[in-house]
């Protein structure tokens, strides 16, 4: 092959310079978006959902629960008068399923196309894996294989047809990362849904693991590849979130340590999804804190106000690259830990409480 290379090589593999959160953006760029987001009748998919449709955004959600996804259309609609918000129901697991959500999305769409795709569907439960069976048993039985169903196989077909919808969105052009986002409403942008999780192993949950792992897997290789079809692709990887998604169980393991709230999570995708000078970027949430970086580019958890430090919930891990990314883990890891030392006995004995409050059925939406 020699030493030949295409001459749109460099033009195709393009990405937008590190993301500084603390420059400010418009959440009312989203304005005249049509957005489809998959399982966004609860947990911060619906904190999205609710941003998006007060800033004049068209939202359609797909989501197995009819019962949560209708009545919050219901109170969007009383509350913020914008009737381009529908639900439609959705197994993200049924790949026909899928493709009939797409097909009425277009069909509620106000401009006949998709703007956003955001792959947000996803599950955590009890993780039978390394449980397969009775040692008794004469054979294991077949494993319960949904979480990676839902969070693996759900995103595929996500991606799968928003690569064929957002390339038929009428009226938009290619992306562009010099392009005006407050003037530009019609955009193709897939934006995935990973976890902390993407970046580092959850000991307990190792499907779960394995397919937000897959998630990031899966944004490289389209970050790369995805400029010349004009699609930009992003990504979030929020830290545990106090949603219901977060079972008792993990509550109690992570008892004493922060977590992260879904204001910021809605603020980073919004971001993401407004601002379409943002090419192939990843952003991580987590708690809110306030820090300052040392010589050696390390964090130290800080007081609030002192010189030089800096108060976020927002971080960029370089997820596009593995030497920053596994030294950004560990950087991480270690202001978390931080974080669970600041809150002491208090803050662990709060967390199992409410912990056993949500097992008890108390407290859930």
């Amino acid at each position: 092959m020699g030493s030949y290379i295409p001459e749109n090589m460099v033009k195709a593999i393009r990405q937008s310079p590190p993301i500084d959160v603390s420059i400010p953006y418009e959440a009312a760029w989203v304005k005249g978006k049509t957005i489809l987001i998959t399982g966004g009748a609860s947990g911060f998919g619906a904190g999205f959902v609710r941003h998006w449709a007060e800033h004049g955004a068209a939202v359609i959600i797909g989501d197995i629960n009819v019962e949560k996804g209708s009545a919050l259309v219901q109170t969007i609609h009383r509350e913020t008068g914008n009737q381009n918000v529908h639900f439609v129901h959705c197994d993200v697991t049924d790949w026909q399923s899928q493709v009939d959500m797409f097909k009425e999305a277009v069909r509620l769409s106000p401009h006949g196309g998709i703007d956003t795709v955001v792959a947000n569907a996803g599950i955590a439960k009890r993780d039978m894996l390394q449980q397969p069976s009775k040692l008794s048993a004469a054979e294991p039985a077949k494993p319960d294989l949904k979480i990676m169903d839902v969070n693996c196989t759900g995103v595929m077909y996500t991606t799968h047809l928003a690569y064929y919808w957002l390339r038929r969105n009428p009226g938009s052009e290619p992306c562009d990362m010099d392009s005006q986002p407050a003037t530009r409403t019609r955009d193709r942008h897939l934006l995935l849904v990973g976890s902390i999780a993407s970046l580092a192993p959850i000991a307990i949950q190792p499907q779960y693991g394995a397919a937000k792992h897959a998630v990031l897997g899966l944004f490289r290789s389209l970050r790369s590849t995805s400029h010349p079809q004009g699609i930009r692709v992003n990504l979030i990887c929020p830290y545990f979130i106090d949603t219901p998604i977060i079972t008792p169980l993990s509550r109690m393991l992570i008892a004493g340590g922060a977590m992260g709230r879904v204001e910021d999570v809605v603020d980073a995708a919004t971001r993401l999804v407004a601002d379409s000078r943002i090419l192939g970027r990843a952003l991580v949430i987590g708690p809110k804190v306030t820090v300052k970086q040392k010589e050696d580019g390390e964090w130290e958890l800080v007081n609030k106000g002192e010189e030089g430090s800096t108060e976020t919930a927002v971080w960029e891990p370089y997820a596009d690259d593995w030497l920053e990314v596994d030294a950004w883990d560990r950087n991480f890891v270690k202001l978390i830990n931080s974080v669970q030392a600041a809150r002491g006995w208090a803050g662990w004995a709060g967390d199992m409480v409410k912990a056993i409050k949500l097992a008890l059925g108390y407290g859930r939406s």
